[in-house]
């Protein structure tokens, strides 16, 4: 054993990097300050626009905002007060004369949907879209479940529900794209999944909360509807929570949704996975010493592909092959490739050998014909061979 030979410095000496990482730095640099370019530029045209929270918020002109309806609100008289936080909402003086409406219940947090029931408990509270989570939050008994578009679908209010809601929906139609059905409670609009317009506990549960949006409240009676639930009182407070509210408490998200069978589940198919790859990984130990495979020599293999075109009679593939293999090696002496037109390598070797060419193409070309019987074939083995040897000579 010698030694390594201790390495060469690197080129330019070794007090400082070489051109090429010069070169590299140069370039992150150039790149990271295009970077800061763009975030600066896209916080200085960010500034000073819009921005809402969430859907049906009471300034947002888009489609699923909820501008149209808080204008037409206000124009009809109601004083609509917008509370974008729990504090807001908290300095809004709820009173029996004001009704509360939420439009973005999956930002509620546990803390904070106890604030809401406590800061609406005089007047009366309507919650738009209450998925699975927001009902679970606010206490509720029922069901939301999955009920699609609904088309020109009459009120049709239960006795309950119409002296509950304090609203008179009678003869009135709505029409929306998507909606969320209340099973086995008393309510207006029903489906064959529930009602989409429910009062539970005192609180009014919008399922079909489409109809207060800007692009869906001009749909069939869904504006009716919409100034019939929201301006039966004075004052409106329209509360968008704020997701900055939920500190410490857990919101509303896709696990409220899913079943709770989902993660027990989740970790079990968890844990097989773990058990199969442990039982069926591969173990790594100590290296072992095995000896290597028997050397076949290659007359060996050549004896036995013969035997096998031997004992299947196939004589003309044999004498193929061995025109094949003549023409490779003769191609290889030559100083041709293996994609040498067949044609000009019988006059090669035709010149080289100083045979005629039609000779020698009766020979090697693949369209020559080929002996079908095993003296024919021994025989045009010892042509072939005795080709070659004079080329070689040669």
């Amino acid at each position: 054993m010698h030694p390594l030979p201790p390495a060469a410095p690197a080129a330019g000496g070794s007090g400082g990097p070489g051109p090429g990482r010069r070169r590299s730095l140069r370039t992150a640099l150039v790149v990271g300050l295009a970077l800061l370019a763009l975030i600066v530029t896209a916080v200085a045209l960010g500034r000073g626009q819009p921005t809402y929270s969430g859907r049906l918020d009471p300034d947002d002109a888009t489609p699923t905002g909820g501008r149209a309806l808080a204008r037409v609100l206000a124009d009809q008289g109601v004083d609509v007060v917008v509370a974008r936080d729990a504090d807001a909402l908290a300095d809004a003086d709820v009173d029996d004369a004001t009704t509360v409406l939420v439009s973005d219940p999956a930002a509620l947090g546990e803390r904070g949907a106890r604030d809401l029931v406590d800061a609406t408990a005089p007047g009366r509270l309507v919650v738009a879209d209450p998925g699975p989570g927001a009902v679970d939050l606010l206490g509720l008994d029922v069901d939301p479940r999955w009920a699609g578009e609904a088309e020109d679908l009459a009120a049709d209010c239960d006795r309950a529900a119409a002296e509950d809601l304090e609203a008179d929906l009678d003869g009135l139609e709505i029409a929306v794209d998507s909606a969320l059905a209340l099973e086995d409670a008393d309510g207006c609009f029903p489906t064959a999944d529930g009602v989409l317009l429910a009062v539970e506990e005192g609180v009014v549960l919008l399922g079909a909360d489409d109809l207060l949006t800007n692009d869906q409240v001009l749909r069939a009676d869904n504006a009716a509807v919409a100034l019939r639930l929201l301006g039966a009182s004075d004052r409106l407070v329209w509360y968008v929570p704020d997701p900055d509210d939920l500190v410490g408490d857990q919101g509303v998200g896709l696990g409220a949704a899913l079943p709770r069978w989902v993660v027990p589940a989740g970790w079990l198919l968890v844990a097989v996975v773990v058990a199969l790859a442990w039982w069926r990984g591969r173990r790594f130990g100590a290296l072992a010493v095995e000896p290597l495979p028997v050397t076949v020599r290659a007359i060996e293999t050549t004896e036995g592909r013969g035997r096998l075109y031997r004992g299947a009679r196939d004589r003309q593939h044999a004498a193929h092959a061995l025109r094949s293999a003549t023409r490779e090696r003769l191609a290889a002496q030559l100083g041709a490739s293996r994609r040498t037109d067949p044609h000009a390598l019988v006059v090669e070797v035709a010149a080289r050998s100083g045979r005629d060419v039609g000779a020698v193409g009766a020979l090697l070309h693949p369209s020559a014909p080929v002996p079908d019987d095993d003296a024919g074939l021994v025989a045009f083995a010892n042509l072939l061979t005795d080709l070659e040897k004079e080329v070689r000579r040669t």
